[in-house]
């Protein structure tokens, strides 16, 4: 069943705030998540969203980055800064990668540039959904020589030292953890931890993995636990296996 989920045995529908001050766009994106069973608010400004974000539980946000009292991003940041983990997609005409790396870096779990086809944005509203579900289904410790990352708190240790990441860069290593020493190409890591798989978006795999590396080595420069398997992917490598 599309768009609903369990809570104290009730089926309730999932609940996403659209931020977005294209009225028709706005009424096309609402009419096509409401066929799918979701609960939906709409803001066309930032300070309208953020009294939305305060006052219900959201389980997924689609935000237009563009809007007239500001720049979607600054509340993504926000967001992020003040610990929440809701799923944000940002709608944008900004197409260029300096763009797109801006708002991952922002803390935005993914970003669709306009104009997009409706199937494409319903399927990313599923996967991020799904994702974000079954975040919280889980309750799972991987823990490594020196690294240990709990699914459940959505913490990161590494070498004695907290990690902070985001969403998304949290899916990836856990995602890539589960599987030591196990190769993926950017399309299979595209569709295992985004959910969706499309052609020209591997540089989004790219970015993260960048970030990663360089949060990882932040808590140890010695260790390389996210590698690079030229002309095939990345794989996760365990302290413990390492080469000194």
């Amino acid at each position: 069943m599309n768009g609903t989920a369990k809570h104290n045995g009730h089926v309730c529908p999932q609940h996403i705030l659209l931020v977005e001050d294209e009225q028709d766009l706005a009424k096309l994106i609402i009419l096509n998540l409401k066929a799918l069973n979701y609960s939906v608010d709409h803001a066309t400004t930032l300070k309208q969203a953020m009294h939305i974000i305060e006052h219900k539980k959201l389980d997924l946000i689609l935000m237009d980055r563009m809007l007239p009292d500001g720049d979607g991003i600054m509340l993504c940041e926000q967001l992020r800064q003040d610990g929440k983990e809701v799923p944000l997609m940002l709608l944008t005409a900004k197409d260029s990668e300096a763009d797109v790396v801006l708002g991952l870096e922002a803390g935005a779990d993914d970003y669709l540039v306009k104009p997009f086809s409706v199937l494409e944005l319903r399927a990313r509203v599923k996967a991020l959904l799904r994702r974000g579900k079954a975040q919280h289904e889980q309750t799972q410790q991987i823990e490594f020589n020196s690294v240990t990352i709990n699914s459940s708190t959505r913490e990161v240790t590494a070498f004695n030292k907290a990690l902070t990441l985001t969403a998304r860069e949290f899916d990836l290593l856990l995602f890539l953890a589960k599987h030591p020493q196990q190769v993926f190409s950017r399309m299979q890591l595209l569709e295992a931890v985004w959910g969706y798989h499309y052609d020209g978006y591997e540089h989004t795999v790219n970015s993260h993995i960048n970030r990663l590396r360089n949060k990882l080595s932040l808590c140890s420069p010695e260790h390389d636990l996210v590698k690079t398997v030229w002309g095939v992917g990345y794989k996760f490598s365990p302290p413990e296996v390492q080469a000194h």
